[in-house]
Order: C-alpha cells, then structure tokens, then sequence
C-alpha cells in the first residue's frame, strides 16, 4: 500500500524545516508527501492553493520530487488529525515554534494534537535534517508496558536509516521497580539484537532529573531523533508531568521528536 506523509505549512521557517524532513523521510521510506495548508475562511482558499502551487512547482524544480497539496478551512488543533484519518497517512511531520511562540504545539491545547492522534508525530523545530536522515535514535525506557509499543517504530525508523539506538533509563533503586525496568531493557535488548540493530544503554543516576539528563545525554552524542510513547492514562512515558512533555518536544537542542501513541501492546513484525 502506498505510504503517505502529512505536513501541515504555514509558509513559516518552522513549518519549511518540516517540509525539509518529511521530503528525506518520504524518499526513505517511498511516501507521498502531502503538504497541508490549514485557512480560517472560504476567502483565503484561491490564493492559498496558488501558493501551495508554486511551492509543489519548487519542490519537483529543486528536489526532483512530486508532492501533494491540501487545503483545509478550520483550526489547526482540531483538524490536522481528521485529515490524517481521512488519508490513512502513517506519519506526520509538524514543526513547533519552541516555548516562546504560540503556534503549533506550544500549550496544552497544542500538546493535545498529539496526544490524541493514532498517527505517530515528529516533532521538529528549527534544526535542519542531516543528509543521512535519522541516523542516531535515542529512546527513553521506563517501567511502563506500553514504552515496548514505540520499539516497533523506532525498529522501523532503524532499518529504513541503518540507525543507532541509544537505550537511556534510570537507575532505578527499588527492587521490585528495578526488576520490572530490567525486564522492559530486557525486551528491548532483545528486539533490536533480533532484528541487527546497533545499540548502546545508558543508565542515569536515579537522584538527577531524568528528562533533563536524558535530553543533555542526546545532545551530548548529536542524537538525530528522541523516540517517546504516550500511554494515555499518565501522559508520555508514563513518567512526564505536562512541562517536562513540552520541556522534551521543545527541546534546547532542538533535536525533533517521535511521538508513539500506545494503542496496543502488542508490536507488528517488520517487514
């Protein structure tokens, strides 16, 4: 079945940058990009396609690829998902503006685009995609069952870039938290050795904070991609309060994001 990515454009830097990583993205993994312009009004609707136009023009003149385009009249909190839905897209790539805007996934009307969506989300800022794609993937385990579900992505992510997986966790002192830990780290080991991929752990001081050492820990080593999982009941990874959500999405390094949302337990072979 025909892959198909969704990129939502505001004729930002920021949402220019996304385009940047969904069209290496799209060529990896043979995608159609569908850029998605969101408009407040029926008025807006013939410039706006004359100007998605000449950008699908720009794109096959420079990158020599074929993009799609779609206009939406709505909001971009409630509709970026219907659209996705409605075209069975299997990834979206959106950028934010970072804690200082207010577009995009700042807020926690903002946070909620992708907490709820069923499509995996990257995140991206202002940092342009390296030439080699996501080639450096750090995923943070925790006790949760549902960080296993976001394995099959970054599995995935792995094979399509030949990537690196960075497994970071706590140094958890409790036994029977310890226990559960070693057995998710376990799994995890286990699944990417089972598949050939090439990975590290790192283990973090259970008395320093986790998602601000395991965001330094990233940038330390130029990670292209942090990997999250939202298991719905108590936010992503199950350990995040809603500033430390935004404190990773919005990330200093800007290194952009995957978002899995654990819709199940189980994890698809890869083909």
């Amino acid at each position: 079945m025909e892959k198909k990515i969704i990129t939502p454009y505001d004729f930002t830097k920021v949402s220019e940058i996304a385009l940047e990583h969904a069209l290496v993205m799209g060529k990896t993994i043979k995608a159609t990009v569908f850029v998605t312009h969101i408009i407040d009004n029926k008025f807006q609707v013939v410039e706006a396609k004359r100007k998605l136009q000449s950008l699908k023009d720009w794109v096959k003149s420079e990158k020599g690829i074929d993009i799609e385009t779609i206009v939406r009249i709505g909001n971009i909190f409630e509709d970026i998902d219907k659209v996705s839905s409605e075209m069975e897209a299997d990834l979206i790539i959106m950028g934010t503006h970072g804690i200082r805007g207010m577009q995009f996934l700042t807020g926690s009307r903002a946070l909620k685009i992708v907490t709820e969506s069923l499509v995996p989300f990257i995140v991206t800022q202002e940092r342009t995609i390296r030439p080699q794609g996501y080639h450096k993937l750090v995923v943070p385990m925790d006790l949760h069952k549902e960080t296993k579900q976001k394995l099959a992505s970054v599995g995935n992510m792995a094979k399509y870039f030949n990537s690196k997986v960075y497994l970071v966790s706590p140094d958890e002192k409790d036994e029977f938290l310890k226990n559960q830990l070693e057995r998710n780290l376990a799994f995890a080991t286990e699944y990417l050795e089972g598949r050939g991929i090439d990975y590290e752990m790192e283990i973090i001081p259970a008395k320093s904070d986790f998602v601000k050492s395991m965001l330094k820990y990233a940038a330390a080593i130029e990670a292209d991609l942090v990997c999250i999982v939202n298991s719905h009941d108590s936010g992503f990874m199950g350990m995040f309060s809603s500033s430390e959500e935004q404190q990773v999405i919005n990330n200093d390094a800007q290194i952009p994001v995957l978002c899995v949302n654990a819709v199940a337990t189980t994890i698809p072979d890869i083909p």
